[in-house]
């Protein structure tokens, strides 16, 4: 098992150093191994208003085109992870859609990277869908609907930045030290405020009917 591991790790060593020597096959199979993690942002956080008209699939591919076209930019200066790069340039494309769609919009809470700009946030919306679609399937769509408004409304009494980091480490499931970078934060400020987002929806979620007992899973 640990030779296999040390095996797969030398193996993206050897592709992290072909791709900062700018070799477009290795971004290849390196964002193909990031996808899933990629494809979870997108979905979190493309508006629900387009949900159905834009598939993932075409963000992620214009991404990398996009990943492609920025390498050599990547490689001359590669200052944060590839993937952090790759999530980087994913949101991109994200909020150039959001703004063809909508026109230009204020985000409460901005990412901050090394990397100038804004990822479209994570919005109560959208997390109490992905916590009903964890945590139950009610039989009547009237009472997952009312399910949903009352988690809506708890997530939106959190902190912005509170919910932000439950959509970066439980949704997205980046690590500690990915979202500290993402938000600009000390490791150990990311780890506090992790902890207490996830307390305070355990605690919103056995407050809820229908819910309770629920919250133990996550």
């Amino acid at each position: 098992m640990e030779l296999h591991k040390l095996a797969d790790q030398t193996d993206e060593d050897d592709l992290l150093c072909r791709i900062r020597a700018g070799d477009q096959t290795a971004l290849a199979t390196m964002f193909d191994r990031h996808r899933g993690r990629l494809e979870k942002m997108v979905r979190l956080r493309l508006d629900c208003r387009l949900q159905g008209r834009i598939d993932p699939s075409d963000v992620l591919q214009e991404s990398f085109i996009d990943a492609s076209r920025r390498l050599p930019e990547y490689a001359a200066n590669p200052v944060m992870s590839l993937f952090l790069w790759l999530r980087f340039l994913t949101s991109q494309r994200l909020q150039l859609l959001h703004r063809q769609h909508f026109g230009p919009t204020r985000n409460p809470v901005r990412e901050v990277s090394l990397y100038s700009g804004a990822v479209p946030q994570a919005d109560s919306m959208s997390l109490a869908q992905q916590l009903l679609g964890r945590l139950t399937t009610p039989s009547q769509g009237a009472i997952r609907v009312e399910m949903q408004l009352r988690v809506q409304d708890a997530l939106n009494a959190m902190d912005p930045i509170d919910r932000e980091v439950l959509a970066l480490r439980h949704f997205e499931e980046l690590s500690n030290k990915e979202t500290a970078a993402v938000l600009g934060l000390q490791q150990a400020a990311a780890s506090n405020r992790y902890v207490r987002a996830l307390g305070r929806l355990k605690e919103i979620l056995s407050t809820i009917p229908g819910l309770q007992g629920m919250e133990g899973g996550l």
